[in-house]
C-alpha cells in the first residue's frame, strides 16, 4: 500500500529563482516525494544525486560557466541528497540568483540543516518543507476513523515510517526497524564533527527512551555514561538536529514553582523508541504504554502542526508541587491545556492552574478522541 503524502502537489511550493528544499529523518520518503512529483511534473527537468562524484565535483565549484553549461535547457534542476555536496548552498545561490526562471529542489537528510550549508547563503531565496515519518493525518485519506483505531496499537509499537506501515509482517517490521535505527539514524550523526563514541551516544539514546513524558536531568545521564555534562548536553542537542529527538521545555508565566529548567524528550517514532530498548512486546504485555501514548500523541499533534500551519509554542507544565499537565499550547494569544489518558477517565485540570490561567481550555486526549486532536 502507497500512502499519498500532505506535500505530494509540489508545484504549489515551488517557485522560480527560488530552492525548494524537503530535509528530514532518513527513511521517510523524501526521495521517493521527490521522484513521484517528477513522473508527473510539467517541466523538463535534470535529477542528479549528491552521492555521485561526478556531480560532487562538478557543483562544489563555484565557476559560474560550469554551473551553466550544467543546468542549460533546463526548467527544472532536482539533487537529492544534496548535502553530500560541498558548499552546496553556495552553488545554489549562483543558480538562483543567474538563471532566469530556474526552479530548483534539493532533498538532505536533517544533516543538511545542521551543516549550516543552505542557511545563510539561500536567505530569502528558499522555502523548507519537513518531511516526518507517515502521519495519522496522511493514513485517514486511506482509512476509515474505525480501522485506524484498530490499527492503534501497532502504531504505538512500530511507529510510523513508510516501509513499516506498508508492512504487514511484523517480523519484518522490527527488522525494518532495527536497520533504520542501527544504520541509517546513526549514519546521519556519525558523519558529524565532534562525536567521538557511538556508543556513548547510544547509551544516552536508551537511556531517553526510558524516559520519555518524565523531566530529564542531564547531571544524572552524564554520571551514568561517563561523560561531562556539557558533552551529553551537546550530544542530545545533535539528537534533536537529527530528528531523532524532540525538546519540550517547561511552561511558566506567573508562579515562582513552575518548573522551567528540566526538560522533557520525546521521539520522533515510536517504532525507533522501541527498537533502541529492544521491546515489541504487545501493548497489553506492556508497562509504558503511558508513555507511548503521550509519545505518539505529542509527535502526531506535532506533524499536524507543521502540515497545517498551525503556529503554537508548545510546552509542557509541572510545579514543584507535583501539579502537573501533559502538554500546553500557546497560540493566538490563548493558552490549550491537554492531559494525555491511555484510559478513558474523567480527569480536571489542577486548582492551581485553573486559578493562574482561568482564560485557558482544558482538554483530555483518550483513544475514544485522539483523531480529532491529531488528524
Amino acid at each position: 500500500m502507497k500512502i499519498a503524502r500532505f506535500y505530494s502537489n509540489l508545484d504549489k511550493h515551488l517557485k522560480p529563482n527560488k530552492v525548494l528544499v524537503i530535509y528530514g529523518p532518513r527513511q521517510v520518503g523524501k526521495t521517493t516525494l521527490l521522484n513521484d512529483y517528477l513522473r508527473s511534473t510539467r517541466y523538463k527537468y535534470r535529477l542528479d544525486s549528491g552521492e555521485n562524484i561526478r556531480i560532487q565535483e562538478l557543483l562544489s565549484s563555484p565557476d559560474f560557466n560550469r554551473i551553466s553549461d550544467y543546468a542549460s535547457g533546463y526548467e527544472l534542476i532536482a539533487i537529492d541528497e544534496a548535502q553530500k555536496i560541498p558548499n552546496i548552498g553556495s552553488i545554489l545561490k549562483i543558480m538562483v540568483d543567474h538563471l532566469p526562471g530556474i526552479r530548483i529542489i534539493a532533498t538532505g537528510s536533517s544533516s543538511f540543516e545542521l551543516s549550516g550549508q543552505i542557511g545563510e547563503p539561500l536567505t530569502g531565496r528558499k522555502r523548507m518543507l519537513l518531511l516526518f515519518p507517515i502521519a495519522q493525518l496522511e493514513l485517514k485519506e486511506h482509512f476509515n476513523p474505525f480501522d485506524l483505531k484498530n490499527l492503534l496499537p501497532d502504531f504505538l509499537i512500530y511507529g510510523s515510517y513508510p516501509e513499516v506501515v506498508a508492512t504487514e509482517n511484523k517480523k519484518e517490521k522490527i527488522e525494518i526497524l532495527s536497520e533504520i535505527s542501527g544504520s541509517y539514524l546513526m549514519k546521519d550523526l556519525l558523519e558529524l564533527n565532534g562525536i567521538k563514541s557511538s556508543q556513548k551516544l547510544i547509551m544516552i539514546l536508551r537511556l531517553l527512551a526510558f524516559q520519555i513524558g518524565s523531566e530529564v536531568s542531564l547531571n544524572e545521564i552524564a554520571q551514568k555514561v561517563g561523560l561531562d555534562y556539557k558533552t551529553v548536553g551537546r550530544y542530545i542537542d545533535l539528537l534533536e538536529k537529527t530528528f531523532i529527538l524532540y525538546r519540550l521545555s517547561g511552561y511558566s508565566r506567573n508562579l515562582r514553582n513552575e518548573m522551567t529548567k528540566k526538560q522533557k524528550y520525546f521521539f520522533y517514532d515510536t517504532g525507533i523508541r522501541n527498537a533502541l530498548i529492544a521491546n515489541f512486546n504487545p501493548i497489553e504485555l506492556r508497562n509504558d504504554v503511558g508513555q507511548l501514548w503521550e509519545n505518539f500523541l505529542f509527535i502526531e499533534r506535532l506533524k499536524k502542526q507543521s502540515y497545517t500551519g498551525i503556529y503554537s509554542n508548545n510546552y509542557f507544565w509541572r510545579t514543584w508541587s507535583q501539579d502537573e499537565i501533559d502538554f500546553i499550547e500557546e497560540r493566538e494569544g490563548n493558552l490549550y491545556a491537554y492531559e494525555f489518558k491511555w484510559a478513558a477517565k474523567t480527569t480536571k485540570p489542577p486548582r492551581l492552574w485553573q486559578k493562574t490561567y482561568p482564560d485557558s481550555s482544558f482538554q483530555v486526549i483518550t483513544p475514544e478522541n485522539y483523531l480529532d486532536f491529531i488528524a
